[in-house]
């Protein structure tokens, strides 16, 4: 759905004054290689927008980013260090950084080599992974979505896809667990609670991130032995744990999965990250690529109906790309041009007024963090793509779609 008239100039005057405030780069500390909250998703806006103003912006934010080295030890991943770096070059116009992006390619290629080498050895081991094992933010999904990006032919990709197909099996130890389920414990969580492990349902840290990459992957021709067998496995356990009312838990324990229910018997938050946007976006990907309307319908019902849900929308915490208004406006605009059973573009120009509203409250109480996935450039991201017409390689960051 295409806006018109003062929404138009409304989210196109809002992205330009976002990003006007963001045009001299400031340091961000220890995260200044982070797309969530640093240097480089500030960047990435800019390469964005690319205009000639914008790009000297990015060159700024760029050395900024890079002022004391490239980051690539553990903890690096697609939202921080050099894979967040190289991925805010994807969006460069054509010639630009060309050493640079060749020396992010090697060091994001030496880094995914590791890590499957490692999470092959756990498997065969019979080892329950940690989520930053396969997740999209610090993960081989990350790694994958970069790779996707960058060399969509590639055999790295293809090896990234092979192991998520692994990953889609069942524990070999215990057929009712998923290959996913996880030991390590949430931030926040009582330890007590996840001894038993856990499985994660979220974008950013669950099973939906992998899902979302290996549907993407198969719409974009990149193929692997057992990929739309990985996408039905994930889908079927996502249909097992679907709520009445179109929603999904954020994650289950031992204790609930041995009692086949929840804890929480109400949904959390409509967000991008662990909300039904998200989860419901993945699983209309997977469920276009797998041929079943079914299924299909029923993502877009459960994306539907969040949107309709004042408890859920009260949730969010800010107007940000992860947690807030924007992940929703961004998911809805994704999932409306591959919609085929719910109207979700008529929920448009709805989203942006509540997100407008929401970030004039917030920027009133001194709300401005600058990075892309939890700040202010991620705003102005959105807002630009609705104000023009256009798609850009930020969506991939949150596998929302490809460009």
């Amino acid at each position: 759905m295409t806006l018109h008239g003062d929404r138009l100039v409304r989210a196109a005057a809002a992205a330009a004054r976002l990003a006007d405030a963001l045009a001299t780069a400031l340091p961000t500390g220890p995260r200044d290689q982070s797309l969530a909250a640093g240097a480089a998703g500030v960047a990435l806006l800019h390469t964005a927008r690319g205009t000639g103003s914008s790009q000297a912006a990015a060159d700024a934010w760029l050395r900024a980013a890079t002022r004391e080295g490239v980051f690539a030890g553990a903890g690096a991943g697609l939202w921080f260090g050099a894979p967040a770096l190289a991925f805010a070059l994807t969006a460069a116009p054509p010639g630009c950084y060309q050493q640079a992006a060749q020396r992010l390619d090697e060091t994001v290629d030496q880094m995914t080599v590791r890590r499957l080498a490692a999470a092959h050895r756990r498997i065969e081991t019979a080892q329950c992974p940690e989520r930053t094992e396969y997740d999209l933010v610090s993960g081989l999904t990350g790694l994958g979505a970069y790779l996707l990006l960058r060399h969509p032919g590639g055999e790295r990709l293809r090896q990234v896809l092979a192991y998520l197909v692994r990953l889609a099996e069942p524990l070999p130890t215990d057929p009712d667990l998923p290959g996913w389920w996880s030991r390590d414990v949430p931030r926040g969580e009582p330890p007590a609670a996840f001894a038993d492990g856990h499985a994660d349902f979220g974008m950013a840290h669950g099973i939906a991130g992998p899902l979302a990459l290996l549907a993407l992957a198969y719409r974009a021709g990149v193929t692997v032995p057992g990929q739309l067998d990985a996408l039905d496995r994930i889908c079927g356990w996502l249909d097992t744990w679907r709520q009445p009312g179109h929603w999904w838990p954020e994650r289950i324990t031992a204790a609930e999965l041995q009692a086949g229910r929840p804890d929480r018997l109400v949904p959390g938050r409509a967000s991008w990250c662990y909300g039904a946007p998200g989860l419901a976006r993945a699983q209309q990907l997977a469920a276009a690529e797998l041929r079943d309307p079914v299924r299909q319908e029923r993502a877009e019902a459960g994306l539907a109906a969040c949107l309709t849900d004042q408890a859920q929308l009260d949730q969010l915490p800010d107007p940000a790309l992860c947690h807030g208004w924007t992940g929703v406006l961004a998911t809805v605009r994704a999932a409306d041009a591959d919609a085929r059973f719910h109207p979700l573009g008529a929920r448009l120009p709805g989203l942006l007024d509540q997100l407008l509203d929401h970030l004039e409250t917030a920027q009133a109480a001194g709300w401005k963090p600058p990075g892309l996935i939890e700040g202010t450039a991620g705003i102005a991201a959105v807002l630009h793509g609705l104000a023009t017409g256009t798609r850009s390689t930020w969506e991939t960051a949150l596998l929302l779609d490809l460009p």
